[in-house]
């Protein structure tokens, strides 16, 4: 049975995610989003809802074209967010704001979701936050079919006297259930001294088609488009939905 941990990222660690993911990171793949929103919704400045929304930094490059609501389960991460962005502490699986959006977002916190049963609920949640016609993107880090066993990556940032290097390990102790697991280590120096922080992840892992299938029993017409994963570079697949009309 897989254990689940409470994410320090999201709690106690909070106040370093400007320096773990700084907004730069997302320029490249803000340009991807924000163009297939264009192509899917036509002109015009549209609604946009980004669930699991955490800081924000994502959902920067949107805001010139998209009057965005941000919804998460962490105060401390909301506390990053854009001022312009209205924000509620929600559960995507759960949260219902009684309004309608031209388009949904549900960036990497989309990978939360360890289980079909949560995936089944995310969805609904979506639908019952989209117009006619609107727009889902979805971004998980990995399909089971592309997982990189043993994936490490790290990255280093500083400002004024602190440097933070984050390392990330992934692996999966169970390859028959639908998780695998992060093991986060931050290395925060700190005028001129060092301590380490170790958090720990339970994320999600389907088959390719257990997404498009569940986006597809959703009632969206479902498709997956190519996608660039920050600085990382990690050529990924995001997936989109309409919404009949």
């Amino acid at each position: 049975m897989v254990q689940h941990y409470e994410p320090r990222l999201y709690n106690d660690l909070a106040e370093w995610w400007p320096l773990i993911s700084p907004p730069e990171e997302y320029v490249e793949e803000a340009e991807i989003l924000i163009a297939i929103l264009r192509e899917k919704l036509g002109p015009g400045r549209h609604t946009l809802l980004d669930l699991g929304v955490g800081g924000g930094h994502h959902l920067l490059p949107l805001l010139n074209e998209f009057d965005a609501t941000g919804v998460d389960l962490s105060a401390d991460m909301l506390s990053h967010l854009a001022p312009s962005v209205e924000h509620h502490i929600g559960d995507m699986r759960t949260v219902r704001l009684e309004k309608r959006f031209d388009a949904v977002l549900i960036h990497d916190a989309v990978t939360y979701l360890d289980s079909e049963e949560d995936l089944n609920a995310t969805l609904a949640t979506v639908k019952a936050h989209l117009r006619p016609g609107g727009v889902l993107l979805m971004c998980p880090d990995w399909f089971q079919e592309n997982f990189p066993a043993g994936f490490v990556y790290h990255e280093s940032h500083s400002r004024a006297d602190t440097k933070l290097t984050c390392i990330e390990y992934m692996y999966d102790p169970d390859s028959e259930d639908t998780s695998v697991e992060l093991v986060m280590l931050l290395l925060i120096e700190e005028a001129g001294k060092l301590r380490v922080e170790e958090d720990r992840h339970i994320l999600g892992l389907f088959p390719r088609q257990t997404w498009i299938q569940a986006i597809s029993e959703a009632g969206f017409t479902a498709e997956t488009r190519p996608f660039v994963k920050g600085v990382s570079g990690a050529q990924l697949e995001l997936l989109v939905g309409v919404l009949p009309d």
